[in-house]
């Protein structure tokens, strides 16, 4: 069994335009944009990421906003939820919020015992805050949203799988313990995780998703350095996965397998983290570009990067 996977890295999502995007991540749900760079493999188009004031993993939600991509369709074998977790008592503020900004969806409930409120985003994304009332990571609040609401980080993922068996095989192997079961949908926890260590596996008997703007791209789980990640790398093809060789990310490393449920899952190191290129009072604010894509600069910025205005 794998021991080194600390709970989520980030989550990437594809969009359909940066600018919305942006918008709805640091003016409606108050992160910090703490990189704007592009896809290493099409770097036409941005890699946006949010999160906390450092990017801490298990707080980065990052896009690939395609200009005027069609919109994915919903379905089995993709993460159909993402959750973010708050402070117990928060949800009313978040609804106000919420509304005032015309963000559709909203619908209020209780899972595993525990407060939620779920929401669209732009591109139709299906998100939800929980309320959490242990979770001590600081909170982004240079966007205005104040100290004792504000996103702490990932609560969670809820896979919608038809068969979730097969990936809570997987998630044990990975660490991780199945913590109950509702209503078709089993919890599996980590025991001693980095705060975003929920994974929730809910069985859809229902065509497999397709993916456009509004999708989970893949799903990454942290380790704390190159070493553990190699670690990993080997127990998993020792199990018969095909993972993909480590990867250079620039601000982590990464390796790429896909789960028998459809979903794509990432291991990414901790290191070397958001601020190697950029100060951490200014991450996000200029464009940084991969080295590969560096001679690219003038043309991704005069013609095929669209401007972000914050």
């Amino acid at each position: 069994m794998i021991t080194d996977i600390k709970g989520l890295h980030h989550v990437t999502s594809l969009a359909s335009g940066a600018q919305s995007n942006n918008d709805f991540f640091t003016k409606v749900l108050g992160l910090r944009r703490v990189k704007k760079t592009v896809n290493f493999d099409a770097p036409e188009v941005y890699h946006l990421y949010y999160g906390d004031e450092a990017g801490t993993p298990g707080t980065v939600m990052t896009y690939f906003p395609f200009p005027h991509a069609r919109r994915g369709r919903r379905g089995a074998g993709e993460v159909g939820v993402t959750a973010f977790a708050v402070p117990v008592g928060a949800l009313p503020y978040w609804k106000d919020r919420l509304t005032a900004a015309g963000v559709t969806g909203i619908d209020a409930g209780i899972r595993f015992g525990e407060a939620r409120l779920a929401f669209e985003g732009p591109d139709g994304d299906v998100f939800a805050l929980v309320e959490v009332d242990d979770d001590d990571r600081a909170p982004w609040t240079g966007n205005g949203v104040p100290a004792d609401v504000a996103i702490r980080g990932f609560h969670s993922t809820d896979m919608a799988l038809r068969d979730p068996a097969a990936t809570a095989e997987l998630l044990r192997f990975m660490g991780y313990v199945e913590d109950e079961t509702r209503e078709g949908t089993t919890r599996m926890r980590l025991e001693d995780g980095n705060g975003a260590h929920v994974i929730d596996l809910t069985r859809l008997d229902a065509p497999r998703a397709d993916q456009g703007a509004g999708s989970v791209h893949h799903v990454a789980f942290a380790v704390e350095n190159r070493a553990k990640q190699l670690e990993v790398r080997k127990a998993l093809t020792d199990t018969g996965y095909q993972v993909t060789p480590v990867i250079d990310r620039d601000y982590f490393w990464a390796i790429y397998f896909r789960t028998p449920g459809g979903v794509l899952f990432e291991v990414a190191t901790n290191e070397p983290g958001f601020d190697r290129d950029e100060d951490s009072a200014h991450l996000g604010q200029a464009l940084k570009l991969p080295k590969q894509h560096e001679h690219l600069r003038e043309a991704l910025e005069t013609r095929y990067l669209e401007p972000i205005h914050d």
